[in-house]
This record gives structure tokens, C-alpha cells and sequence, in this order.
């Protein structure tokens, strides 16, 4: 797959005003254009960026805000005061911008120039003074953005921009996304549900129930020597004892299904547009698999799960259609990244004294983007759900090192994103249960880590990465206007559990004032 970052913008306008005349206004444009192309060749930004000329008016304001709103490439807009810019002629063009925001605090000289400073070097390197003007502006407007500080030149600075560009593109991916849920959720389960409303109103994606017959319907018209080329592929990509590979053999036979199963899934998603996708192991088609007319999966659709998501296809186990959206908006923000991200499930607890650690696991629906080795196929029965059968998956453990994971809940009243620093740690071998897993002490130990995400409604299901920060999720946060509640190393329960108080008090008075 293409990085769909090559197609995507991130505009940069510049703040001045004609109170210091032409030349000035010259030379704040070639400075910028400067700035913009050193960003742009500094290797350090995953997106491109556009130089949109200086706004010395309020037309001007308005009419790039406008423009960055109607051009689906343009996915933010970084702003920055080279000189004084008053800012009520900010208002109406960002009482207007839809698209994330950036104030970059920067500067186009590095240090004063002592020995040569005069009033006109002055009046036209005035960011530390033109820069609170725009901020005030925008802290009156309420107006969710970012501010990054420090010299545009330096790594760190350049590194936050390129993380902000990242969520700022994964922002954009989520406004048409499209979950399928095959069949409804697990019965009774009150963490994977939500308001489907209100996601769509406050995080763009749009949740759809489809009928597993629907999906049977693509499954129908899979070709025989499509499925065929697919397990010839299997055998290639992964670790696989060679018998499997005998057309005839059992174990044949459930891959053969495995791989029709995906292509199934992949032909309904291409057909709907979809990004994301939910299972229910209750729903797979005809419930008899006796049955002559039956039609349907014969087993649980694990390793095409495992597969799609690799590619960058959000999936949430047991209808979790918030977690399969989150997961594409993990592997969306990471994209280019080398370590990788899964959907996890907390499964068993390992007591163990200061190692105590969590088992991420699932009946099969792990992403080998995390695999600490080449991922090994095999075929063993599965007894859950509506088809007890042998099944496909492959088999791995998740290489060491540190990661977050977040999830999404639905507090009633608004949406919280909650993460966890966690240290992913060498796991034992599980010869008697051969699935895809990882082995973690959630931040900043097992007792506080687990304790915390307890306290703050944490789901069973998560959404993990080796590759960002929790600079992401602070970005994310902001952008979607969600709550966000971090536990880390620095985590105590007291002042984790005053914390969601004082943010209960905040929505409440929020929502009254609203």
C-alpha cells in the first residue's frame, strides 16, 4: 500500500500587516518561503508543506481559511507571526477554519544580531510579540490547536510538527470512515457499545450495521483460483509446516477457507468503501453447518482479521466498532513507522512481584506488525462461539520494548481516551495455546497501571503502538475536543482519582453552560 501521506498538505500562512511597508512585506514572504522549503527538505516531515503567502488582512485571513476547508488535501494549517499582527483580523477566518490548527513559535533569525540591530530589524522579527497577539486571539475563540515553540531549524521542533502532522492526517482519514459491523456485538457487553450518533458528530466515522448475509453474498463469488493464489502467498510470507501445503489435506482445507474468507471481506470492504471492520464469532452465516443450503464461514475469520489489519484495515473483535475504528487511526498516524500496532485484548494476569504483567492476546485477531519473528501459520481447533472448528491463525509473540496503548470509552455525557505507557516484556512459551500474543507491565506498575485504567472505565480491548508518544494522543484530544486521562510512569491512584473528578466537574459544567 501507497503512503497516503504523498497526496496530502499542511498549509503555512504567515502573519504580518502593511504598517511597515512594502520591503517588509517582501521580505517577510521570502523568509517564509525559506522556512517552508528548509522544513520541507529537513526529512524530518511526513507531509508536505505548502507556503499560502502572508495574511495582512482580513480578507486574506478569511479567504485562506475557506480555501484550506474545500480542498481535501489540505488536512491543517500552521500559522506563524513573523511581525506584529493584530489579530481581530483573525477572527472571522478562524471562526471559519474546520481543519486542525498549528501556532508555531518560532523565529526566523536564531539569535539576535547585537552588533547590527536596528528599529527596522526590530519592528520586522517581532514573533515574540506577534505570536501572544495571535494567541490571545485564538484563547478567546476557545480554538483547539497546538502550539509548538523553538527554532525552526532544530530537530525537537521539527519532530513536534511531524507528530502533529501525523494526527492531523489520521484526523482527516477518520471524517469518511466507514465502519461494517458483521452482525451486532457480543450480548450484554457494555464497554464496546456506545452512542454511534454521537462518534459520528465528534469523531467523523460512521458506524454500519451489515448483515452477514451480505457479506455471504461476496464469499459466493470467490474464484477458485483466487483463493489458491492467496494460500500460495500464506505459504510464502509466513512459517508453515510443509504438509500444509498438500491440496487434500485437512489442514489445506482450512486454509483454503481461511483465505476465501478474506478475500470475501476484502471484496465487501473495497465495495462499501469501508476502512474499519467488526466480527461477532456469534454471527458467521448459517448457523447449521450440516445444513445443505448452509452458507457461510466455517470458522472464525482470525487470520484474514490479522492480515487486513496489517494493512492498515481498522478491526475490532466481538462488534467493538470503537476500537476498529481507533486501530485505523493507530496504523494511520504510524504509517512509515518500523515497529508497529495491534488491536490487543487484556486476557490472564501473570502475578509476579514487581514483573507482574498482563497477557494481550485473543482467540486469534492479533496484527503480526508486531511479531518479534516471521509469523508461523497453523491450523488448530478453536471451541468458541458459533463454530467450534479447526482455524486458521498465525502464531507469534511481540518483540520486547516500550509502547502505549489507548482506548476509547463512552462516558454518557462524552467520549474519553484513555492511555497507558507499557513495557511489552519477553513471554514464555504457550505450546498449549497456540495464538498470536504480547506480554506488558502497564506504566507505572502493575498494580497503579492496571488500578488507574480501572478507575477511568478502561475496555478489555486496546489499541497499541511501539512507534508514537503520547504527544499523539495529547494532539488527538485536542483536535477531536475528547477528554484525555494518561497513566504513566508518574501515576499515583490519589491524584489519578482526583483527576477524573475534577474533569466529571468540568463536562457537567460544560455541558450546563452549553
Amino acid at each position: 500500500m501507497t503512503n497516503a501521506f504523498d497526496n496530502l498538505e499542511v498549509w503555512w500562512v504567515t502573519g504580518a500587516q502593511l504598517l511597515y511597508g512594502g520591503d517588509a512585506v517582501v521580505a517577510v514572504d521570502a523568509h517564509s518561503k525559506e522556512m517552508v522549503d528548509g522544513l520541507n527538505k529537513s526529512g524530518r516531515l511526513p507531509i508536505k508543506v505548502v507556503y499560502k503567502g502572508t495574511a495582512n488582512s482580513s480578507r486574506e485571513v478569511e479567504d485562506v481559511m475557506k480555501a484550506a476547508n474545500n480542498d481535501a488535501r489540505c488536512v491543517g494549517i500552521i500559522t506563524w507571526m513573523h511581525t506584529f499582527s493584530p489579530a481581530k483580523m483573525w477572527i472571522h477566518g478562524l471562526q471559519q477554519l474546520r481543519k486542525p490548527l498549528l501556532h508555531l513559535h518560532t523565529q526566523y533569525n536564531a539569535e539576535i544580531p547585537w552588533d547590527t540591530m536596528d528599529m527596522d530589524f526590530m519592528n520586522l522579527n517581532q514573533s515574540a510579540h506577534g505570536d501572544r497577539e495571535f494567541g490571545h486571539i485564538c484563547a478567546r475563540l476557545r480554538l483547539p490547536r497546538k502550539v509548538v515553540v523553538g527554532y525552526w531549524k532544530e530537530a525537537s521542533t521539527q519532530d513536534r510538527i511531524a507528530v502533529w502532522e501525523r494526527v492531523a492526517a489520521a484526523w482527516a482519514d477518520a471524517q469518511d470512515m466507514v465502519v461494517l459491523r458483521f452482525g451486532d456485538q457480543m450480548n450484554n457487553v457494555a464497554v464496546t457499545d456506545g452512542d454511534k450518533v454521537e462518534a459520528e458528530m465528534r469523531l467523523g466515522y460512521h458506524v454500519d450495521y451489515t448483515p452477514v448475509s451480505e457479506l455471504m453474498e461476496h464469499y459466493k463469488k470467490v474464484a477458485d483460483a483466487d483463493v489458491k493464489a492467496l494460500v500460495k502467498e500464506y505459504f510464502t510470507l509466513y512459517q508453515h509446516d510443509a504438509a500444509m501445503e498438500v491440496e487434500g489435506s485437512a489442514d489445506y482445507k482450512v486454509v483454503y477457507e481461511a483465505a476465501k474468507a478474506e478475500l470475501a471481506i476484502r471484496s465487501i470492504l473495497k465495495e462499501k468503501g469501508a476502512k474499519a471492520f467488526t466480527t461477532n464469532f456469534d454471527d458467521l452465516g448459517t448457523a447449521d453447518i450440516n445444513d445443505p443450503k448452509f452458507v457461510g464461514f466455517d470458522q472464525i475469520p482470525g487470520l484474514a482479521s490479522q492480515r487486513l489489519m496489517a494493512e492498515g484495515i481498522g478491526f475490532g473483535a466481538e462488534g467493538d466498532w470503537k476500537s476498529a475504528a481507533l486501530y485505523r487511526t493507530v496504523w494511520y498516524m504510524t504509517q512509515g513507522l518500523p515497529k508497529g500496532c495491534s488491536f490487543l485484548e487484556d486476557y490472564t494476569l501473570n502475578f509476579q512481584g514487581e514483573q507482574s504483567s498482563i497477557l494481550q492476546a485473543h482467540m486469534l485477531e492479533v496484527c503480526p506488525l508486531i511479531a518479534e519473528e516471521r509469523p508461523r501459520l497453523e491450523v488448530h481447533f478453536l471451541g468458541i462461539g458459533i463454530r467450534k472448528a479447526q482455524t486458521a491463525r498465525l502464531v507469534f509473540t511481540s518483540k520486547p520494548g516500550d509502547g502505549i496503548t489507548a482506548t476509547v470509552v463512552d462516558m454518557g455525557n462524552r467520549f474519553r481516551l484513555i492511555v497507558n505507557d507499557v513495557e511489552c516484556i519477553k513471554s514464555k512459551p504457550l505450546p498449549k495455546l497456540p495464538v498470536a500474543s504480547a506480554l506488558w507491565i502497564p506504566m507505572p506498575n502493575f498494580e497503579v497501571g492496571a488500578g488507574a485504567w480501572i478507575l477511568a472505565g478502561g475496555t478489555h480491548h486496546s489499541c497499541f503502538s511501539y512507534d508514537i508518544t503520547p504527544e499523539y494522543w495529547e494532539d488527538y484530544a485536542e483536535i477531536a475536543g475528547i477528554e484525555m486521562v494518561r497513566i504513566d510512569r508518574t501515576t499515583t491512584i490519589p491524584a489519578f482519582k482526583k483527576e477524573l473528578q475534577m474533569n466529571e466537574i468540568y463536562y457537567m459544567l460544560n455541558k450546563s453552560l452549553s
